[in-house]
C-alpha cells in the first residue's frame, strides 16, 4: 500500500477505501488498461482550473476518457471561461504534480465538483496522489474528507 497526502487525509477520518496500482500509467487510457474494463468504467481524472471572472480555483472530477464541457461548466458557475492551471502553478496550489493530482489532500481546499454520473456509481476511482496510484471509494467516504458537488460537466 502506498502513502500520499490523499491516503493520509482518508486515514485521518477512518474512511474506507481500496488502493489500486497502475505502474507506469500516465494517461486515462493507460490507467484504464491497467485496472481492467469493469473498474475503468468508474475511473475519474482530476482537472484543476481557474475561472476568469472570479479567479476562483475549481477541482473538476470527470470520467477519465471524457472531455470537460468548458463553456457550459463556466456558464453554470458564473464564469466567462475556465482555464487549466499550468503544471508549474499546479504544484504550488495543490502540492501535486501533473498526472498525480488527487482531489483529496491538496495543500489548499478548493471547490470539488464531480460529474453527475458519479452519483449513480457504487464507487469511484480517483488518483491516489501520485503517478500510478489510485484509490477506489464511495462518495460517502469521500465526503468524510471533503464536501463535493455533483453537476453535469462532460460533453
Amino acid at each position: 500500500m502506498f502513502t500520499s497526502p490523499a491516503t493520509e487525509a482518508l486515514d485521518a477520518v477512518n474512511a474506507s477505501y481500496e488502493c489500486l496500482e497502475a505502474p507506469g500509467a500516465i494517461s486515462g487510457e493507460d490507467y484504464s488498461k491497467a485496472i481492467g474494463a469493469e473498474k475503468a468504467a468508474r475511473l475519474f481524472k482530476t482537472l484543476v482550473m481557474k475561472g476568469d471572472t472570479t479567479q476562483s480555483i475549481y477541482v473538476f472530477v470527470v470520467p477519465a476518457l471524457a472531455k470537460l464541457s468548458q463553456k457550459a461548466t463556466a456558464k453554470a458557475l458564473g464564469e466567462h471561461a475556465l482555464e487549466m492551471i499550468k503544471p508549474i502553478e499546479l504544484k504550488k496550489l495543490t502540492g501535486y504534480v501533473h498526472g498525480g493530482t488527487s482531489p483529496l489532500g491538496m495543500k489548499n481546499q478548493y471547490r470539488v465538483i464531480f460529474d453527475q454520473c458519479a452519483g449513480d456509481m457504487p464507487a469511484v476511482i480517483i488518483n491516489g496522489g501520485g503517478g500510478g496510484y489510485l484509490v477506489e471509494l464511495t462518495l460517502d467516504e469521500f465526503a468524510k474528507v471533503l464536501p463535493y458537488e455533483l453537476m453535469p460537466l462532460i460533453k
